[in-house]
Formats: C-alpha cells, sequence, structure tokens
C-alpha cells in the first residue's frame, strides 16, 4: 500500500513533530559538522514543512552515548550548518524532553524550526519507552518520519510516537520506499546485484532474498575472498571469514539450483600493506594471493567482467564497495562499478547507502543514478526483505472499502436517538463517501433513525438478528424485517452475544448465511479474551472463529462480509489494543482468509478494529496496512464520532 505523505495533511498552525537523520560526521577539533549530506537531504521536507505554516520540531539521533548525556554527541553543532543551509535560525533546546523543550515548543511561532537535542540521550528512546513517546506525542499534532536510516529500529521517536499521533512519511523517505520497495517487490529484468563489502555475515540473508529475485549476482569486496576460498583457491593474508567458508560453498550450490549466475572476480589487486604508497600487483584466482599479500581491490579484468554483466540490466542494486576505496591505489573497482550503473540510461539503479553511498559522493556521481539510499543497514534489512518498524508504523492509503460503523448498544430512546443523529448530522463532513459511515441503534431506534438519514451518505445497521425469516420466535427480529426496514448492516458474534447469550460459531455461521441471503452485509466479529491473549491463544482463537463462523461460504459471499477484530480484553475497559496488536491480529485475520479464499479475495475483505476507539487514538490504528475502519462502541454515542469519520476520510 503506498504511504500517506506530508502533501497529504494540514499543516498550518499545527506542531510539527519531525524525526530527521542528523547523524552526521563531526570534526573532532573544532566540532564542526564535515559531512552535510544528511542534512540537506532533509532540507526539502523542512522547507515544506515551514511554508506551509508549520511549528517544525526536529528529533534525531547523533553517535552513540552510552547511558545518558554525552557533550561529545551533542546536536548543537547542527544548529549552525542548518541554519545555514535554511537562510534561516534555528533554535536549540540543549534537552530532549523536559522543561525546556516545552517551553520553547510553546513559544515556537508558524514556520519557524526547533532542533532538540540528541534523541538517544534518553534511555527510553531505543528501548522505545510507552511513556516516553507519549511524553514526545503530546509536543506534536502530528509526526513526519523523513529518517530513513533509522527505518529499521523500533525506538519511541520514530515508532513510539506513531502509536500516538498519525505519522507520514516525508519527502525523503518517500523517495526511498518508492525506489527500494521497487526492486524489492517488483524490479525490472534483468535484474543484476552487485556486493560488495568486507564480510559475508553481513550480506547473508540479502544474498539468499535476491537469489529468490535477481537474475545475477557479482559479488565483490573482500567477501570475495571467502568465494574464493569455497572454491579453493589461495587467499594469502586478504580477508576470509573462516567460519563462513562452508556458507558461501552453499550458496553457491543454491544459486546453481534456483538458475542464479553468480560472478566472482577473476583478479584481483593485491599489496603486502593496507596502505597508500604500497607496491601493488595483480593476482588471478587460478594464481591465487601470495602468502604476506592481500587483496584489495578487484582487478581489471574483473571490472570489464562485471561491465558487461551490467549491459543489459534493467533493474541494479549495488551495496558495497569493491575494494578499499578510499586508498587511490584501490579505488579503480569501486569507481568503475559507479561509472558503469551512470551508463545504464535505461535501467532503475539503486546504490544501497553506507560504503556504496560514500563512494559516489567522493567520486561527483550521486546525481547520475536513480537513487543513493541514506540508509547502510535499514536499506540492508529492506532488500532482505524484512519488516521495517519505521515504515510500518506510517499511514497508508487505503485500497478497500474504510467503514466506520458506530453500534449503540443498549443506549437512547428513539427520541434520544433522534435528537444525537440531528446534532451528529450538523458536525459530519456533508459528503462522508467514499468511507461507509454505518449507525447501530437498538431496534425501537431503527425506524426514527433511518428516517432522519434519507438523503444522506449514512446507512443504518442493526445489532442483531434471528437466523431464519419468520416463524415462532418471540422477541427475535429476522433478517427479512431488517431488510424491509431499510437496513443495510448487521452486526453478528459480537463478543458481548458470545459470553452473555452463549453464541456458537456455528450458530454465528447460521446468521451469516441468512443475513447474506436477504442481501444485507454481516459485521462479523471475531477477537480473543484476555485470558487467551496472556496464555498465547489469540492466533488459534481467531483462526477457528474466522472458519467456522465462514464454513460453507462461497469466495463470493466471503467478499460481501465485513469483519471485525474486537480483542474483547480492549471493549468498554478504557484499554485499547496498541497498533501494532491491532495490525498483527488483522493481518493474521487476513492470511485465514487467504488460506480459505485464496490471496485475490482476502485483500479484498475490509477489516475493522473494534475496541476502545476515540478520536485520540483512532489515527494510529487506522495507519496500520490491514485495518479498513472501526466497529465504535462508547465513542459512537458522541458527537465527537464525527471526528472518527474525519480521520478515516485521510486515509483515501
Amino acid at each position: 500500500m503506498e504511504a500517506l505523505t506530508i502533501r497529504d495533511v494540514e499543516l498550518t498552525g499545527k506542531n510539527v513533530l519531525m524525526r530527521v537523520d542528523f547523524n552526521v560526521p563531526l570534526d573532532k577539533k573544532t566540532n564542526q559538522v564535515t559531512d552535510d549530506t544528511r542534512i540537506r537531504a532533509a532540507l526539502p521536507t523542512i522547507q515544506y514543512a515551514m511554508e506551509k505554516g508549520g511549528r517544525v520540531i526536529l528529533m534525531s539521533h547523533l553517535g552513540r552515548p552510552k547511558g545518558g548525556p554525552d557533550p561529545k554527541y551533542s546536536l548543537l553543532p547542527v544548529v549552525s550548518a542548518l541554519s545555514e543551509l535554511l537562510g534561516k535560525p534555528v533554535q536549540f533546546s540543549n534537552v530532549f524532553v523536559g522543561e525546556e523543550s516545552e517551553k520553547k515548543i510553546r513559544q515556537l511561532q508558524n514556520g519557524e524550526v526547533l532542533l532538540l537535542e540528541n534523541t538517544r540521550f534518553d534511555p527510553g528512546e531505543e528501548k522505545n519507552d510507552k511513556n516516553l513517546s507519549q511524553q514526545l506525542a503530546s509536543y506534536g499534532d502530528l509526526l513526519i518520519n523523513d529518517a530513513f536510516g533509522t527505518a529499521h529500529r523500533a525506538h519511541a521517536s520514530n515508532v513510539g510516537v506513531a502509536d500516538f499521533l498519525p505519522s507520514y512519511s516525508g519527502f525523503l523517505m518517500e523517495k526511498e520506499i518508492q525506489f527500494l520497495g521497487k526492486v524489492v517487490e517488483q524490479p525490472d529484468h534483468p535484474y543484476v546485484a552487485i556486493l560488495g563489502g568486507a564480510k559475508v555475515s553481513d550480506k547473508i540473508g540479502v544474498i539468499e532474498t535476491l537469489m529468490n529475485k535477481a537474475d545475477k549476482l557479482l559479488i565483490g569486496g573482500a567477501m570475495m575472498f571467502t568465494f574464493w576460498r569455497a572454491l579453493g583457491y589461495e587467499t594469502g593474508n586478504s580477508l576470509v571469514e573462516e567460519d563462513k567458508i562452508a556458507l558461501a560453498k552453499e550458496l553457491l550450490e543454491k544459486a546453481k539450483e534456483r538458475s542464479v549466475e553468480i560472478l566472482l572476480p577473476i583478479d584481483a589487486l593485491i599489496a603486502e600493506k593496507m596502505e597508500s604508497g604500497q607496491p601493488v600487483r595483480t593476482a588471478t584466482r587460478e594464481s591465487g594471493v601470495p602468502g604476506g599479500w592481500m587483496g584489495l581491490d578487484i582487478g581489471e579484468k574483473s571490472i570489464a567482467l562485471f561491465k558487461e554483466a551490467l549491459k543489459e540490466a534493467k533493474t541494479v542494486i549495488w551495496n558495497g564497495p569493491m575494494g578499499v576505496f578510499e586508498i587511490p591505489e584501490f579505488e579503480k573497482g569501486t569507481h568503475a562499478i559507479a561509472l558503469a550503473l551512470t551508463e545504464l540510461k535505461e535501467a532503475t539503479t539503486v546504490v544501497g547507502g553506507g560504503d556504496s553511498a560514500a563512494a559516489m559522493a567522493k567520486f561527483g556521481l550521486e546525481n547520475k543514478v536513480t537513487h543513493v539510499s541514506t540508509g547502510g543497514g535499514a536499506s540492508l534489512e529492506m532488500l532482505e526483505g524484512k519488516e521495517m518498524p519505521g515504515v510500518a508504523s506510517i499511514s497508508v492509503k487505503k485500497n478497500r472499502k474504510i467503514i466506520v460503523a458506530g453500534n449503540w448498544k443498549m443506549y437512547k430512546t428513539p427520541e434520544e436517538a433522534g435528537q444525537f443523529v440531528r446534532r451528529l448530522l450538523q458536525v459530519l463532513p456533508k459528503k462522508t463517501k467514499p468511507v461507509e459511515v454505518v449507525l447501530c441503534p437498538p431496534y425501537v431506534d431503527l425506524y426514527t433513525v433511518r428516517d432522519i438519514l434519507v438523503g444522506t451518505d449514512l446507512a443504518i445497521g442493526a445489532q442483531n438478528v434471528y437466523p431464519v425469516n419468520e416463524g415462532a420466535f418471540t422477541g427475535e427480529i429476522s433478517p427479512r424485517m431488517l431488510a424491509d426496514s431499510g437496513v443495510r448492516y448487521v452486526i453478528i458474534g459480537h463478543s458481548e452475544r458470545r459470553a452473555i447469550f452463549k453464541e456458537t460459531n456455528a450458530f454465528i455461521n447460521e446468521k451469516l448465511k441468512s443475513v447474506l441471503a436477504c442481501h444485507l452485509t454481516p459485521i462479523f466479529c471475531v477477537g480473543e479474551t484476555l485470558y487467551e491473549r496472556e496464555n498465547g491463544q489469540t492466533l488459534t482463537v481467531l483462526n477457528t472463529q474466522v472458519a467456522e463462523g465462514l464454513i460453507d461460504l462461497s469466495a463470493s459471499e466471503a467478499l460481501k462480509v465485513v469483519i471485525a477484530y474486537e480483542p474483547v480484553w480492549a471493549i468498554g475497559t478504557g484499554k485499547v489494543a496498541t497498533p501494532q496488536q491491532a495490525q498483527e491480529a488483522c493481518f493474521w485475520i487476513r492470511e485465514k482468509l487467504r488460506a480459505l479464499y485464496g490471496a485475490e479475495v482476502a485483500a479484498q475483505i475490509s477489516i475493522l478494529y473494534g475496541g476502545s476507539i476515540k478520536p485520540d487514538n483512532f489515527a494510529s490504528l487506522m495507519a496500520r496496512a490491514d485495518v479498513d475502519g472501526g466497529l465504535v462502541g462508547g465513542a459512537s454515542l458522541k458527537e465527537s464520532f464525527a471526528d472518527l469519520v474525519n480521520t478515516a476520510l485521510m486515509y483515501l
């Protein structure tokens, strides 16, 4: 799904909490920024927020301080560099969180910028501490995440705060997701991956993932010598991971089995020391590297081999230099690969951060490829196909129907219901489509509510049904009666029906079938109790409830069902599942639907979250990819229900 960006939200007069990556090198003597690449990369997002009238509050880490504040890792030197680049003074708080930050945030004017001190000065940052996340959330109206370099870390300032504020991507994050996401999910072929760097162990996951996607893997850098040894060639004093030789053999065998071509260098530049000014020789793979010498770059023949392999490529990903490019004598292989990428005018060329990005900058070629990533470790993990917490926490646009349904339970007389709905219509948007807004009052209120809703976008739903169309069932209401009353939705299997009235999965299945037969849309509720969650039974409960509730329903019938995940422990308790818990459960439900009906059907079924939804937590729940709306209890009895509808509209 497509992430929502800073363009999709109103910023004027808002406190814009923005996570950036200002983890920049500082001169040890002058304490000045020596490379402002990461600061410049964040400028478009910061400037956009300023121009739109946002009050910008920047958060970043710098280095690895241990246990608390350390002047050596202060972000203060960044202030002058950022001020110069923006052409406008940047304010600074000497603390990350605390009274000074709070005071300066209160005084901040539209279009102004405040940089908070190093996020890692608070030990709760790397622990993703909930209290710290809540405190940070109190500083802003929304979060803009533009720090791809930390997207593989679940920290308070990028992931934790997104549990309490809606999170949007900045322009840099958007670009990273766009290009790295394309390489991971939909690469054009032929697809060539170039991997370098020092260690095979750093790239195991990437190599194994790429063997399922790429057509060719070109391996250079010091890691090539572990593969040389795996093939029985001499490597002298070259860096070799002895404990990974067997793995290298295994990877070569896997590549053959999967018809993926792994190209290893056929020669190398060698020297006795990793220093400039040393005598340099070329060693072929067959001759090997003599004792006392070490391989420090790929050779001329290997460069020619790799360039030939790149000629027809439509997608190229490069991560890791070919040699010790920091030393002039051993930069030629890395430089040649960098140049080769710039010559592929018809290909998508992505450089995966870290040393590769540094090499592109050194050679002045960073603007001549499709994309140079700002994240070293982050880009590697994304290439491996791992979930990125910092990316997963960003709000996404929905391509399924979004539904906000209010379950009034046993509240409001017909007169109270009429008064409330009239007030609600005054505060709701005039047009709520394409969000489906459903009111589910008690039976006695149905006609009153129905008549008021005529001519509006709102739909009416019922809270229960008996699964036959007529008969001697005192006190019950049939699907046919509901349909004739103007009802379009029916809540089925609510936890209160399961617990208080002992409704079984089999009985719920009967209800689903009877409702579908009368062309009504069921909101089919599933969820676990606190005991079941604490005993690790959530997945089992959800699997059973979904499978038995939908038994004998065809794929076409399943497509007409809306599912609501309601953690029983969060209903009416004031507790709410975290966005991660809600997403995890909704994802499991979708996986079960995929197993039952296939991926295409599962991808179209809306799954709602239900459990103590309120205006201040709904945005972070809606941000999750598999949450398509809400089944709202107590909050649907107040006019602030309109705030939930407005929140849902943001995700389209």
